[in-house]
């Protein structure tokens, strides 16, 4: 069976990642940040569904030393993960001119800097597997088109799609393919009621997306058949332009 692992997938669309992908067959990873109380629960109704095709990691995505132990020791013992998904990452808005040096370094350090935390441990041993992969990375509308008072987020999300294009490039001949999915507005539980209503008046649908949308888009990259899809980026926005 094949493995993949999943950053920030304890809940939310992270979650609904994980569960699109155990449906699809796949051994999945789920990670938090650390095992609290919804992470060993989502674990444990995971585990109650998929049975042993789930098993969890914990650690610091942001802190390179303690990804790399895990995830080494990880793969040291299961061995290497078919797939990637970058999903894990943060936010602290407020514009510029306002915003302290730890709101853009924690920022960057979550969402850019993870995507080297996670991927450059488990890359050789997906390589020396010569089978194949799938890296796919959870970039944002932010990060393609900009956001009002999220420059940080909004860098740090189009980093991430800087970064997925040129290991795609690097890993194109090895049959390993490196994608973005960009979502807009999504429906999850941090979504006030106030806040929706602002989105949706931009949003051409009319509506917020939901996790399993996404998680679909996510799916599609994994899928045999898009084996000839990389260095691309998959917009899920209602039709945002």
């Amino acid at each position: 069976m094949k493995r993949v692992f999943v950053s920030g997938s304890t809940r939310g669309l992270g979650k609904a990642i994980a569960v699109r992908l155990l449906e699809e067959g796949y051994s999945v990873t789920i990670h938090g940040r650390s095992e609290s109380d919804y992470a060993r629960d989502t674990y444990d109704s995971l585990q109650t569904l998929f049975g042993e095709s789930v098993q969890s990691l914990y650690f610091d995505v942001g802190n390179q030393e303690a990804a790399a132990s895990v995830l080494t020791a990880d793969v040291e013992r299961y061995g290497a993960y078919f797939g990637i998904v970058c999903n894990a990452g943060c936010s602290a808005d407020v514009p510029l001119a306002g915003m302290s040096y730890d709101q853009w370094r924690h920022v960057l350090r979550v969402n850019l800097d993870s995507f080297y935390h996670i991927v450059q441990p488990l890359l050789l041993p997906l390589i020396r597997c010569r089978s194949g992969g799938r890296i796919v990375v959870m970039s944002s509308l932010s990060g393609v088109a900009g956001n009002r008072g999220q420059v940080n987020y909004s860098a740090s999300k189009a980093g991430l799609i800087g970064a997925a294009k040129a290991l795609s490039r690097e890993l194109a001949s090895r049959k390993i393919t490196v994608n973005c999915v960009a979502p807009g507005a999504i429906e999850t539980d941090m979504l006030t009621d106030e806040i929706r209503e602002q989105l949706v008046s931009s949003i051409p649908m009319k509506r917020c997306g939901r996790v399993e949308e996404v998680a679909h888009a996510v799916q599609f990259f994994f899928d045999p058949l898009a084996e000839f899809v990389t260095g691309q980026v998959l917009s899920v926005n209602g039709g945002v332009v």
